[in-house]
């Protein structure tokens, strides 16, 4: 079996926890949680508990309420009608003297225009502070924005992550950094920053801050992977691989694929090698999934690690190995890969490539049926028949 591809207002959040210990407010370790005075989104039951956060964790995703301020400053509108676009058509950029019709232009906030690629150049050569023409200060760089924008998101995805808070029940002021967040994604995308741009895309797939949308999270993942952004490359793949926003092309998914996995993007490699295991949008060759199952599992990529200990199982591109199966299975079972998990219990449960252990091939079928594998559920369930 083989591992498939995955990529009224108010100021506070309803029920509040310690950021550390997560003891919630009102209960008797926590009668009354203090916000950080830096930030004002984590809370704490306790001065040591926040020193221990501080120092593991939050200090790298604090950010002041200076910085979260909203910025009144105008931003740059780079979206023109089609008769603004006539009236630029002449107009040539102060900096390149070309025509700003024959490239992608970007408005400062003292509304002269020049091509975006002749800002960023002016910023890399020490007079990123100013308009060339009115000296006038220019806005953060997109990188900077784009990174501004990742820590307030980062915030809010550990809150989820940790059990605090859910996607779709997000309090308010959580939101308002979400939608601050894309706000900041947006305007850096609209720049031409490609991290930006897959940023977005993400969000439109998953529904996150914005209507849910695959032909949206297609477009800014096109964006994005036409600058060679390897993320967004992979993430095309897997639309056009499941054809979603898109129709489904298993040859283009294979194009998309082999270009992130060459610079070393996992999860590419991974999906990559599954194609070739399987001969989809390319000649089958076993040799060669093993080769790029082979890059991913090195890269400590579950779902690889777990196809090449079915290859080694197998015998396909590599002598077959009981042995170096358990061994790939238990790098991914180790992170939690359902599939890799009711693998090396079989392996456990017969004998083959470890020592036989219905025992231990129980607790492997249990973690992978927690996870709602219903083989394993199945297998479990048999265990339990059996005695």
């Amino acid at each position: 079996m083989m591992a498939r591809k995955k990529d009224k207002k108010s100021s506070k959040p309803n029920g509040n926890v310690c950021g550390n210990c997560s003891a919630p407010e009102g209960s008797e370790s926590a009668p009354k949680l203090l916000a950080c005075a830096r930030c004002g989104l984590v809370f704490y039951c306790s001065k040591d508990c926040q020193r221990t956060h501080w120092k593991a964790d939050h200090k790298q995703h604090c950010i002041s309420k200076a910085d979260r301020a909203p910025q009144h400053q105008k931003r740059p509108d780079i979206s023109k009608s089609a008769d603004s676009d006539a009236a630029v058509t002449e107009e040539k950029c102060a900096i390149c003297l070309d025509t700003l019709a024959d490239a992608s232009s970007f408005t400062l906030p003292c509304t002269h225009v020049f091509h975006g690629p002749c800002v960023s150049e002016l910023r890399k050569f020490g007079v990123q502070q100013v308009c060339p023409l009115c000296r006038i200060p220019l806005p953060p760089g997109p990188e900077k924005v784009c990174d501004d924008a990742s820590l307030r998101y980062a915030v809010i995805s550990r809150l989820v992550a940790t059990g605090h808070a859910s996607w779709s029940t997000l309090p308010d002021w959580a939101q308002s950094e979400v939608d601050a967040a894309i706000a900041g994604w947006r305007d850096a995308a609209d720049q031409g920053l490609a991290m930006a741009q897959c940023n977005l895309g993400i969000m439109h797939k998953h529904g996150r801050g914005v209507a849910q949308s695959d032909e949206e999270a297609v477009q800014w993942y096109r964006k994005a992977a036409d600058q060679g952004h390897a993320g967004a490359q992979c993430n095309l793949g897997l639309m056009l691989d499941e054809g979603r926003g898109v129709a489904q092309s298993d040859e283009e998914a294979v194009q998309w694929y082999r270009k992130a996995a060459d610079q070393g993007n996992a999860e590419a490699q991974c999906n990559l090698g599954l194609m070739l295991d399987e001969g989809r949008g390319v000649a089958r060759s076993n040799e060669e999934a093993v080769e790029w199952y082979s890059k991913a599992a090195d890269q400590g990529h579950a779902g690889a690690q777990c196809n090449l200990g079915s290859m080694f199982l197998k015998g396909r591109g590599v002598a077959r190995s009981n042995e170096e199966a358990v061994e790939w299975y238990s790098k991914a079972a180790d992170q939690g890969c359902a599939v890799a998990q009711l693998n090396l219990g079989l392996m456990l449960a017969n004998g083959r490539g470890v020592a036989q252990s219905d025992k231990e091939a129980v607790e492997w079928y249990r973690k992978a049926a927690d996870q709602g594998h219903a083989q394993a559920q199945h297998n479990l369930g048999l265990m339990f028949l059996g005695g």
